[in-house]
């Protein structure tokens, strides 16, 4: 027992880092497969399998609709296997199981979906995974406020960005770009973003209004996620008590809060690409399953249960990102298909459907290989 103990509670245990990670991996993943099999249902279709992790069954149980619910070896995703599916990513169809169907089963079956029904179920899914975010997000407002911090320039850090544009303590930052700012956080999330652009930026300095220049400076920071290319200005928070305030929100804002704090991790990650495939981003902080556990346990560690909710949040939109590429094997994938073949009138042909389908698994493949090559390599710099 003393083991056990020793074990959980150890900086660098292994236990301290893979239980936090199950704990919101499992979170995301239950909620993107229940999307697909809750439309799935509802449009009449026939699900086999709903299967948390992959590979042999630890345990699991029917239900009075024939649908097996499993729990599964390798717990790094899941499943929804329908009928009539040739396997558990639908990768084409089983004709042999569906000419062994009665008409009535084959009724039911997945193929036998009109397009705009297999795409429904599909696209369930990531839908799903921003539901959830919008949903803990929201709620956590909703039940404990939101600590605000009034943005206001406590001390101007010498030679900074801040300094050459003449920013002075005391300055309370009213807009940026014409976009206001209510908070400290807020005002660094726009800094951030927008590293080496220059930013008009509106202060009220002693009942006066002004317009500063700024042009935050590019840095790189060391995070749990690898190197991050932030935007700074070099201004320290007020550190006055009458600066905080905690906001309290009723049921309608606090959706409202869940949707924006959704569509801000949408927007960072798609401005995070376009910047990647322009060059202007590193790779470092493409993540995979080592990285997203240390952060698991780093959050566990400092902010406990809400922490991880809120870590599960985030990683739920972006799951629900990447599962709307146009590669196949992913949703965006079949979602393609469908497109084309309510353009055609008719789907792909199944050799050009099985060729996508191996195209699309060879660049997952790749891209789990890459992102845990980057996660070995952001481990070894830590060690």
């Amino acid at each position: 027992m003393d083991f056990v103990t020793t074990l959980w509670n150890g900086g660098g245990s292994l236990l301290s880092y893979v239980v936090p990670f199950l704990f919101v991996l499992t979170i995301v993943v239950f909620v993107h497969e229940l999307g697909h099999f809750l439309v799935a249902r509802w449009c009449g279709v026939d699900v086999k399998v709903f299967s948390i992790g992959f590979g042999r069954e630890l345990f699991g149980f029917n239900d009075r609709r024939g649908t097996r619910w499993r729990f599964a070896l390798i717990p790094l995703g899941g499943y929804v296997k329908f009928s009539g599916d040739a396997d558990a990513a639908s990768a084409g169809t089983d004709s042999a199981e569906l000419r062994a169907m009665t008409p009535e089963e084959r009724a039911r079956s997945f193929p036998a979906q009109s397009i705009g029904e297999r795409a429904a179920i599909v696209a369930a899914g990531p839908i799903a995974n921003f539901l959830l975010a919008i949903l803990i997000f929201g709620a956590t407002v909703y039940a404990f406020g939101k600590p605000v911090l009034a943005p206001r320039v406590d001390r101007v850090v010498a030679g900074s960005a801040a300094e050459r544009a003449g920013l002075q303590s005391g300055d309370l930052v009213i807009s940026i770009e014409g976009r206001p700012v209510k908070s400290f956080a807020e005002m660094q999330r726009v800094i951030s973003a927008r590293p080496d652009e220059t930013l008009s930026i509106v202060v009220d300095r002693a009942g006066s209004l002004l317009t500063v220049p700024v042009t935050p400076a590019l840095v790189e920071q060391n995070t749990p996620l690898g190197k991050q290319r932030l935007g700074v200005v070099g201004i320290q928070a007020s550190r006055q008590p009458s600066d905080w305030t905690t906001q309290h929100y009723g049921l309608l804002e606090s959706a409202q809060v869940g949707i924006s704090e959704t569509w801000y991790v949408v927007e960072r990650t798609y401005d995070y690409l376009s910047k990647l495939v322009s060059g202007r981003e590193s790779v470092d902080q493409l993540s995979g399953p080592i990285r997203i556990a240390q952060v698991s346990g780093v959050v566990a560690h400092n902010s406990g249960l809400m922490g991880l909710i809120n870590l599960a949040a985030i990683l739920s939109v972006s799951i629900g990102l990447m599962n709307l590429f146009p590669i196949p094997m992913l949703d965006g994938g079949h979602l393609v298909f469908y497109a084309i073949e309510a353009v055609r009138g008719r789907p792909l042909s199944d050799r050009a459907q099985e060729i996508g389908f191996r195209l699309g698994l060879g660049l997952v493949l790749m891209l789990m290989l890459f992102v845990t090559w980057n996660d070995l390599l952001h481990v070894r710099s830590l060690l």
